[in-house]
């Protein structure tokens, strides 16, 4: 029984996690590469072949019939089997933390600033491997220093010269991970995430629902005098986050998802998913955001197109519809109606379509599209 061999095995399945039959595979390979040196000076193109006991660890080595002896291998011999056997080591290795990290994709992983380079941002994992923060999947608050720990979401494990690990920092998926970890009842199920929408450094929306009626989803979520939100925001940098309760009801979401601005009224097109919000004049600029921010958020977290306009705002634009030529109060009534809420929206819409409408005939419908076009371009 060869029990230095045996303990080397054990020794490196426990050290490095590799599996035995693989290095039982190396060690076959590098003493067939051996052999075959030896073959070829004394003989011949006879057939090598190496038998190993898994259990033993005894090794036979034959060359053609004949069984040789580990003097016959000699110090060049020797060598390259050692090479083979740590090239195979490496390689398991390398497979190994592969096989790790493509396991973990979606999920996050916490790492310490190894590099700094002009594309991306290098982390070292765990010290067992680098990930990639590519510059396009930073954050504009992220300002790493050398040495730093900071937190990304596994976005892709690809092979490439080996394998790279690609992470984010951008990923709406960020955000749900650090509430899964923070959110015991969202870990458990009870509380569930329905959507995010996210302006990476600036402001994330998320809606939550909760499964059980005694648990108030958005106070889970923000915790204690709002430590759990706290926690996340700190992860993001001071990035702000909304947290809204999800509805069944879509009237009800996009008012919520709308939120700090309150709504005077909804109007749905379910076929087109497209809404009109009415809001008040001082609401108006709460609704839109900072460069449209909070309705376009809101418009990814409903999933619907929204349209966000002051009650004084319609009633000029219905003003300016009645005002054409071609258009009396009948049809000015049915084409607003009908969605078409001013001289731009029907200007984009087809003589089919506005011949459709009750009283509009095809002739009727270029006429209206003609001069809403002129009265556009007028302005």
């Amino acid at each position: 029984m060869n029990k230095e061999f045996l303990a080397t095995l054990g020794q490196l399945e426990r050290e490095r996690g590799l599996d035995r039959n693989m290095l039982i595979e190396g060690v076959k390979e590098a003493l067939t590469v051996a052999a075959k040196k030896i073959a070829k000076v004394s003989y011949s193109d006879a057939e090598v072949k190496v038998e190993i006991s898994p259990t033993k660890g005894d090794i036979h080595v034959y060359i053609g019939d004949k069984e040789i002896v580990s003097q016959e291998f000699g110090r060049i011999a020797a060598q390259t089997a050692r090479q083979v056997i740590i090239q195979k080591i490496r390689e398991a290795e390398k497979e190994n933390i592969y096989n790790e990290f493509k396991n973990k994709e979606g999920s996050i992983v916490g790492g310490v600033v190894y590099r700094l380079e002009k594309r991306a941002v290098i982390l070292d994992l765990m010290g067992k491997t680098e990930g990639i923060i590519p510059n396009s999947f930073l954050s504009p608050l992220d300002n790493f220093k050398l040495g730093e720990r900071t937190k990304a979401y596994i976005c892709e494990v690809k092979r490439d010269k080996g394998f790279q690990i690609i992470l984010s920092r951008t990923h709406e998926n960020l955000v749900k991970k650090f509430f899964e970890l923070e959110v015991p009842e969202i870990y458990e199920g009870i509380v569930e995430i329905k959507s995010i929408a996210r302006e990476a450094g600036e402001r994330t929306k998320v809606a939550v629902f909760s499964k059980d009626e005694k648990v108030d989803c958005v106070g889970a979520c923000v915790g204690m005098r709002g430590a759990r939100v706290k926690n996340i925001t700190y992860e993001l940098r001071g990035e702000k986050i909304d947290i809204v309760r999800w509805h069944e009801d879509v009237k009800e979401f996009i008012k919520a998802a709308l939120s700090p601005a309150v709504v005077s009224q909804i109007e749905l097109d379910r076929e087109n998913k497209r809404v009109r919000v009415i809001v008040s004049c001082d609401q108006l600029s709460l609704a839109i955001g900072k460069r449209g921010q909070n309705v376009r958020l809101a418009s990814r977290l409903v999933g619907w197109e929204i349209d966000v306009r002051s009650r004084e705002a319609i009633e000029e634009e219905a003003k300016e519809i009645s005002s054409l030529k071609s258009v009396g109060k009948m049809t000015a009534q049915a084409l607003i109606e009908a969605g078409y809420a001013n001289l731009g929206m029907i200007v984009r819409a087809t003589p089919e379509a506005l011949s459709k409408l009750k009283g509009v005939g095809k002739k009727k419908a270029v006429q209206i599209i003609e001069e809403s076009r002129a009265k556009l371009q007028a302005k």
